[in-house]
């Protein structure tokens, strides 16, 4: 069921219903002589990678027509009920703001007996989705509180669940948390196969350990709120979902000799076998083949496109077969030593019982090619019947759409969905594939194309909510909930400028009122860079990895970029504040904004018609870029006289160049990480005359400014560039115009601006009150779109001179001829040059 756009995502106005269920995990013997007192109220770490079983058996007499049961864990739980997944969860969230989960039970419920089964996942070190909670007696390992009331039973986690710490899942051997993804290994025949019956005997299982807070003053609570994880909220978004999809083709099916092996990492074992010299055998499922001891086989199929969900195998081997699986976005090039430079090493191990069974992965990844390394110590005959990845994304509602007359760019329109949906589990990440982190600065681009092409606005809220979290002096980490922002280090300042651009779209798309409670965070982001303000009102030697963009911009000494960066968001700050009735703040703001306006003339070039990127030791170096002039109109502090020249030059293609300041074509090793990552700038293109082009994700800062400029017919031909992607199958947008991952979320803008700005449609007022539509027929004589708002769909349709509008809220329209034409709510129809028509 897909919530309205009205409904918010905090719930921490709404009345708070009291826990009867108990945290609980599993008793584990204490080491030597047990932890001392001191010892158990100062330890901050928890045990190492685990996964418990928890099961309960209970009786109902009738199927009860609701039977509503909520729950979280730490880390995360996968639910059964008889047998059958009810759903898993929680979302991602700092520790101290824990979400639960409400499931409705009934449909898997019959009369008489039932079992209720959990697999709670304790991941031990933080990673791309997760880091851990203080040990309070509470916290450091497996655990999980449940309750549900099933007719007149209430059912609640208490020492009457069954528990079984699992042998059979571990972190397979020689890996680390690898760039945040977890790399699991399943022994099957250590895991009972029936464990999830109703019938299944638990008799040898120990109970459930109920866990009490063990801090001074916590008074051995185990009722939520407790420390560490404070009041539960609910779940701020909708269920993840998606279709199973099977492989498109077999890529090979070979028989080769089992190497020495010098890992136990799977992924490193598959690409051990990959570097040996074979000829690629393109085969069709099944594959069957009879191995000899010392043997193994190498199955690489292509689903055709990327996919991210859950990946199953269905497979007939020996008892004891390993089965080592590599996850790739591209595919292998067996000609090309350094194929594996760069690349996630995403995978996982199986290790299989006797006869026909299925592999399913608990952890979820991305990918295009899937290798598999099959073999066993005695060898005998292997089978592989299936390859599929069941899809697990946030699913996109409504009827939002773009439709056009050309081709290219509904092509376009749908790719940008497609790549920003397989970046939206729990929180909006960079890519599926290679970490899968909930960056604060990439977050703004998708929450965009959400809030025009879906109608469930519930992530696009959590994107804000969730990075509103701020370090001690009051920016923000570069990635929120995870491992980034569990190790507290450097930050990418400008990200928080985005978030703060995330903000204010939210006060003009969905709910002015609602961001209220951000606003306090706002304002410490801009706060921060008050020590870096110089005598000019400007930016000057900002620290830490102030990022921008990919493309090679200079942000160190003076910086146009980050002062633009950071003036936008005074500006919108002081928007939001002053229609909160919070005039005070908005005077604050704009009096630095207005500081930072007359000294940013200084970067001015008059001979060029361009901003320069930055000031360096007092001298005005000459590179100039589009993320430094595209900031510089967004910002409005170039002067809107120059704008179009500006919007013209900055994208003039006699002048543009790609360049970033790392290249991934050159070979990695220490020498270039500390040249490249550490700040060596070494500007290989002609600083006086060319122009550096923004790569995918500040474009869509470029895009906002040629539609302030009004150039766009330039904007639409910036848009087309992004066909560059669409080849060989691939169906989304890389994260670089060359390089990086093949499916990136921060590249998805044009998705967003074919609505916006071709359409035409954007709020007008906050909260979408009313509407502004400023087609572009000249650019595109025959399009129309529909895009998602407060109070229903907005649709418009162009075809030649003819439009048609109908609207829930009033609507401000731009006739290219007439200038502006107020519409009431409802349809309209119009010809341009002509106005409203009977």
């Amino acid at each position: 069921m897909t919530v309205g756009l009205n409904t918010t995502s905090s719930t921490r106005d709404q009345p708070r219903t009291p826990w009867l269920g108990n945290w609980v995990g599993v008793e584990r013997p204490a080491p030597g002589d047990g932890p001392t007192l001191f010892d158990a109220l100062t330890a901050e770490q928890g045990l190492g990678f685990s996964r418990v079983m928890f099961r309960r058996r209970f009786a109902v007499d009738a199927q009860p027509t609701t039977a509503i049961a909520r729950l979280t864990a730490d880390s995360r739980y996968v639910l059964w009920v008889n047998g059958r997944e009810v759903g898993r969860g929680p979302v991602r969230s700092q520790p101290r703001r824990l979400r639960y989960d409400e499931h409705d039970l009934a449909e898997f419920l019959v009369p008489g007996d039932n079992a209720v089964a959990l697999l709670v996942t304790y991941y031990g070190k933080p990673n791309s989705w997760w880091q851990p909670a203080v040990r309070s007696g509470i916290g450091g390992d497996a655990g999980f509180v449940f309750e549900a009331r099933i007719g007149d039973t209430l059912l609640i986690s208490d020492d009457e669940w069954k528990a079984q710490d699992s042998p059979a899942w571990s972190e397979a051997a020689d890996t680390t948390v690898d760039n945040g993804i977890a790399v699991e290994s399943l022994d099957s025949r250590l895991l009972p196969t029936n464990w999830l019956d109703t019938d299944f005997d638990d008799s040898n299982w120990s109970r459930a350990l109920i866990l009490k807070a063990g801090h001074f003053g916590g008074l051995q609570r185990s009722r939520p709120p407790v420390n560490p994880y404070g009041a539960l909220e609910p779940r701020p978004i909708g269920t993840l979902g998606g279709e199973t999809v099977t492989a498109k083709s077999v890529v090979d099916s070979s028989t080769h000799l089992r190497p020495s092996w010098t890992t136990g990492h799977p992924v490193d074992r598959v690409r051990q076998v990959l570097v040996t010299d074979f000829t690629w055998s393109p085969g069709t499922l099944p594959i069957r083949a009879e191995l000899m001891p010392g043997q193994v086989q190498h199955v690489a199929v292509d689903f055709g496109r990327i996919v991210a969900g859950f990946v199953e195998v269905d497979l007939d081997v020996p008892s004891g077969t390993y089965v080592e699986l590599l996850y790739r976005e591209w595919p292998f090039n067996p000609a090309k030593v350094s194929d594996f430079i760069g690349e996630p090493r995403a995978g996982a191990q199986y290790i299989a019982r006797n006869g026909a069974q299925t592999y399913a992965s608990v952890e979820l990844n991305g990918l295009r090619f899937l290798h598999m390394l099959i073999h066993s110590p005695d060898g005998g005959p292997v089978a592989v019947h299936r390859v599929a990845v069941r899809e697990y994304t946030y699913p996109r509602s409504g009827d939002a759409y773009f439709r056009s007359s050309d081709p290219e760019l509904d092509r376009i329109y749908t790719a940008g969905i497609r790549t920003v949906e397989l970046n939206s589990f729990d929180a909006f990440t960079d890519c599926p594939t290679r970490e899968q982190r909930a960056w604060v600065g990439d977050g703004v681009v998708h929450q965009m194309v959400h809030m025009t092409t879906n109608t469930d606005w519930r992530l696009a809220r959590w994107y804000v909510e969730l990075s509103d979290s701020p370090r001690y002096d009051g920016i923000l980490p570069m990635s929120v909930a995870g491992d980034v922002e569990d190790l507290g280090q450097f930050t990418i300042p400008d990200w928080s400028l985005h978030w703060v651009h995330g903000v204010h779209n939210l006060f003009r798309f969905d709910d002015a009122e609602a961001v209220r409670r951000h606003l306090p965070t706002v304002e410490r982001i801009l706060r921060w860079y008050l020590p870096y303000v110089d005598e000019h009102g400007t930016l000057t030697d900002v620290p830490e990895w102030n990022l921008a963009d990919w493309s090679s911009v200079s942000t160190n000494g003076r910086s146009s970029i980050l002062t633009a960066l950071w003036a936008r968001g005074l500006r919108e700050f002081a928007e939001m504040s002053e229609f909160l009735g919070n005039s005070g703040s908005a005077q604050w703001a704009l009096g630095y904004y207005d500081s930072a306006r007359t000294g940013f003339e200084d970067f001015w070039d008059s001979a060029r018609g361009l901003y320069v990127d930055h000031y360096l030791d007092g001298t005005k170096m000459p590179a100039v870029s589009q993320v430094a002039n595209a900031s510089a109109i967004v910002s409005k502090l170039a002067p809107a006289e120059r704008w179009k020249d500006i919007a013209d030059r900055m994208t003039d293609r006699s002048r543009l160049v790609e360049s970033l300041w790392i290249d991934e074509s050159e070979e990695f090793d220490e020498t270039w990480m500390l040249e490249k990552v550490l700040g060596a700038r070494e500007s290989t293109w002609d600083v006086h005359h060319q122009v550096v082009r923004a790569q995918p994700f500040f474009s869509y800062v470029v895009h906002d400014a040629l539609a302030a400029a009004g150039l766009f017919d330039r904007l639409l031909d910036a848009i087309r560039d992004w066909s560059r992607f669409l080849k060989d199958g691939y169906d989304t947008f890389g994260e670089c115009w060359e390089g990086g991952t093949p499916v990136h979320g921060w590249s998805s803008t044009p998705t967003r601006d074919l609505l916006s700005y071709i359409v035409g449609i954007s709020p007008r007022e906050p909260g979408y009150a009313s509407a502004r539509v400023a087609p572009q027929p000249h650019v595109l004589a025959d399009v129309e779109g529909a895009v998602p708002t407060p109070h229903g769909l907005l649709t418009v349709k162009i075809s030649g001179r003819d439009v048609t509008v109908d609207s829930p809220v009033p609507v401000q329209f731009i006739d290219p001829d007439l200038g502006e034409l107020l519409l009431p709510a409802g349809f309209s129809t119009l010809t341009l040059g002509r106005g409203i028509g009977p």
